[in-house]
């Protein structure tokens, strides 16, 4: 039992985990990403919404997409697709494919490395698209079913896979810039959005201890003004608002060309979205539209490593305020959650497979040395062996019988660490035995990730997050 004066253990699900070390208390301001990042959204009721609306846009072109339904489980953030061959792939840190769909039918073992074993994934090659973002699942389970139908001749004027993924592509994107998709979201915010009343707590205390925040968020102003009422304001003392907690707001940001170019400014002037050109730099705390990373950086007067912005777009939020300006990056994967608990729920199950697979190890190495020892005494070079060769194959065969044996009791034991939390693609952050692509981008671009943003109130403000050792296979090792 704790001492009574002990602070309660923060559940891994809802900590902070560190790629590389970051000392809260050297943090001068703070930006946030609104969608997915300060408010989280019911995904499936979201992303059937937008799927039900790319249909629409398919059935004006006489696209035989009538009978098709939304699965929410068809794709996850982190898989690639891979445009040329209309296939749905999850590789490992290397780019090597360890499983694939086409469309969505899954590949055998046989088929898929017939087409990858010479193809790693390779993201600066335009045929694959990563998906960065939660709100890539609707387009893309509507890809993947398109290519089904594609694949049985019912589309004679789409030229290919790609060209197929461009169009659903273009509708996508339009879908998203129409004002009608958030205007609905924002009549009736209960339904698509998921309240957490610990992220407006987790920004007042960064406040209050003295981290200046902005809010730079792609979306428009009276969508941002809406939904972050309805998310954060009924959880602030009285008095207070969402818009109290942010010196900058910028909108309509154009991520991720806000972090790399110089574009236009304008000033917020009223309630319904007025817009004052602002030539010059940000004059003074309050809404804008537009503008640019630099400027930002020279209204606070701050930038690089004093400066921390946290996103869920791996590319947009992450990546590239980190290469553009050296700012410091957190990743928000709401996903984190749900696999770290499902992570934990196998673990008596994963320590068994290790003991096991310590024992095939043990056993292949006395097989291999059986077998070598074997060899020397029927070529007569070498050490001579201890044992007669009549004892040594009967050795050798009983090896082999006994990892027959293991390898019957293991599989099944594989296959379920595979599936964990997903019996299609497994875990979001693993590929086999390996880290996935997935896994890899967050390590190349998040100096820290965590499932939420109210996540910070368990850190507090004056944090000092500490990266874990590094390790190589040939590091002794430390487990008892």
């Amino acid at each position: 039992m704790s001492e009574p004066d002990q602070l309660p253990l923060t559940p891994p699900a809802r900590r902070i985990y560190c790629n590389r070390t970051l000392n809260l208390r050297a943090i001068g301001a703070i930006g946030y990403d609104m969608d997915y990042t300060l408010v989280h959204y019911k995904v499936e009721s979201w992303e059937e919404l937008t799927y039900g609306r790319l249909k629409e846009r398919l059935a004006v072109e006489g696209w035989p997409a009538g009978d098709l339904g939304f699965d929410p489980h068809l794709v996850v953030r982190g898989l690639v697709i891979d445009t040329d061959l209309g296939n749905i792939v999850k590789a490992n840190r290397f780019g090597y494919v360890t499983r694939a769909f086409h469309g969505t039918r899954p590949m055998s073992f046989e088929e898929q490395r017939a087409v990858y074993r010479h193809t790693p994934v390779d993201l600066s090659e335009p045929r694959f698209v990563f998906l960065n973002t939660l709100f890539s699942l609707s387009a893309s389970c509507l890809y993947a079913q398109l290519v089904d139908l594609h694949d049985r001749d019912r589309f004679p004027d789409v030229q290919g896979y790609a060209d197929l993924f461009r169009r659903v592509g273009t509708h996508f994107d339009a879908t998203h810039i129409e004002g009608s998709l958030k205007a609905e979201i924002a009549a009736k915010p209960e339904s698509f959005v998921e309240l957490d009343p610990e992220a407006p707590l987790a920004l007042l205390d960064q406040v209050r201890a003295g981290k200046r925040l902005m809010l730079i968020t792609n979306s428009e102003w009276p969508y941002v003004r809406d939904i972050m009422a309805f998310a954060f304001d009924r959880f602030l003392p009285g008095g207070v608002t969402w818009r109290d907690l942010f010196e900058l707001v910028i909108v309509a940001a154009r991520k991720p060309e806000f972090f790399a170019h110089d574009l236009p400014l304008f000033r917020i002037v009223d309630e319904h979205g007025l817009l004052e050109p602002v030539p010059a730099s940000i004059p003074r705390p309050g809404l804008y539209l537009g503008g640019d990373a630099t400027r930002v950086e020279r209204y606070l007067g701050l930038s690089g490593a004093e400066i921390l912005y946290v996103g869920d777009h791996i590319f947009d939020d992450v990546r590239m305020s980190k290469s553009a300006l050296r700012w410091r990056t957190a990743l928000v994967l709401r996903e984190l959650e749900d696999e770290i608990d499902a992570l934990e729920g196998f673990a008596a199950t994963e320590r068994q497979l290790a003991q096991m697979m310590a024992e095939k190890e043990r056993l292949e190495a006395e097989h291999c040395q059986v077998r070598l020892a074997l060899q020397r005494l029927q070529h007569a070079y070498g050490p001579k062996p201890g044992a007669r060769r009549e004892q040594l194959a009967t050795r050798l065969e009983e090896l082999r019988s006994q990892i027959e044996e293991l390898d019957s009791k293991l599989a099944p034991l594989a296959r379920q660490a595979v599936e964990v939390g997903d019996t299609r693609w497994g875990p979001l952050l693993r590929a086999g035995n390996d880290k996935s692509h997935l896994a890899r981008q967050v390590e190349r671009s998040a100096d820290i990730y965590t499932s939420r943003v109210s996540n910070f109130l368990h850190a507090t403000p004056f944090a000092y997050l500490r990266s874990a050792r590094g390790n190589m296979p040939h590091d002794p090792s430390t487990e008892a």
